[in-house]
């Protein structure tokens, strides 16, 4: 089997400051905790940008500069920047940092649904900033926005027009009809890589049934073109991981996803999810890959045509 690419997730949309003390959404720590990851074997960082004032997710140009060169300037590592950014931005949002930047690599994801936060806002009682409480309560009546237009529009502005291979994530069985019928449409080439997303309320359960189940669909709709990862948000991460490595896949960790090391145990940055990771592919016999053997196997267009 090839080595496994591993992707660290490094702060996300999702969780909240009041969460974790560890989760990073200053600049200097979002890059300091990224490269510490990079060091410990993460080949892919997926990034998010935060306001440095209160945590909240960010669109801004400016707060993604402020990390995106420090990374880049320290750790070779891809540079996978979102397009889904936060549930309640707008498309236009969403895209402007990667259009002005034109990563390596994207995140896109395949279909509209539900994306339900709002069981985490019982969970704490003191919060550090006033918008966290507001933003999961009110994510009973959220739909994440991602219309086949608003796909189209990505694949054509960050794929075709500027060279970025994608993270196609896959909440649903459904979204990989939907990768499937922009392949036969043209607009999407190449080796696919499909992130296979578990544990997110609205999406699919994090039970190793539904990983059985996506495997399958994807070996029958795309055959030998295409690699999978798998992300299990929450408490499944590593347990779903491993299973991933086990039948040959690639994984992804990190905060973004879930905020524990282990039972009762918070995280304290991105690099411990990703040693324990490490460790878990190493003794199910498989190695990482660095970050260029996943430049060579995604066909990406290399660091160099990145506007750092």
């Amino acid at each position: 089997m090839q080595n496994v690419i591993l992707s660290c997730a490094i702060t996300g949309s999702i969780h909240t400051p009041s969460m974790s003390p560890y989760l990073p959404f200053a600049a200097d720590d979002i890059a300091r905790q990224a490269v510490d990851a990079a060091r410990q074997g993460a080949a892919i960082l997926h990034l998010h940008a935060r306001d440095p004032a209160n945590g909240r997710p960010s669109a801004s140009l400016a707060h993604w500069q402020g990390f995106l060169p420090q990374i880049a300037t320290a750790c070779d590592a891809v540079i996978n920047m979102t397009t889904g950014g936060s549930a309640v931005m707008s498309i236009q949002q969403r895209l402007a940092a990667p259009l002005a930047i034109a990563p390596e690599m994207c995140s896109l994801n395949l279909g509209s649904m539900n994306f339900a936060l709002y069981p985490m806002a019982a969970k704490i009682s003191e919060w550090r900033f006033d918008w966290e409480k507001p933003f999961l309560e009110n994510s009973d009546d959220l739909v994440f926005k991602n219309t086949p237009r608003d796909i189209a529009h990505i694949l054509a502005e960050m794929g075709q027009k500027r060279g970025a291979r994608f993270e196609f994530e896959c909440y649903d069985i459904s979204h990989l009809d939907m990768l499937a019928h922009f392949v036969a449409r043209g607009l999407v080439q190449g080796k696919l890589f499909i992130q296979f997303v578990f544990g997110v309320l609205g999406g699919m359960a994090a039970v190793p049934e539904n990983l059985l189940h996506m495997k399958a669909t994807a070996d029958r709709l795309f055959g030998d073109g295409y690699e999978f990862s798998v992300l299990a948000a929450g408490r499944q991460q590593m347990l779903m991981g491993e299973q991933a490595v086990k039948m040959g896949g690639n994984v992804r960790v990190g905060l973004e996803d879930n905020l524990m090391l282990e039972k009762g145990v918070l995280a304290r940055n991105n690099a411990e999810l990703v040693a324990k990771m490490r460790y878990i592919v190493t003794e199910s016999g498989r190695e990482l890959a660095s970050a260029d053997e996943a430049r060579a196997r995604l066909g990406l267009k290399g660091r160099a045509a990145v506007a750092l």
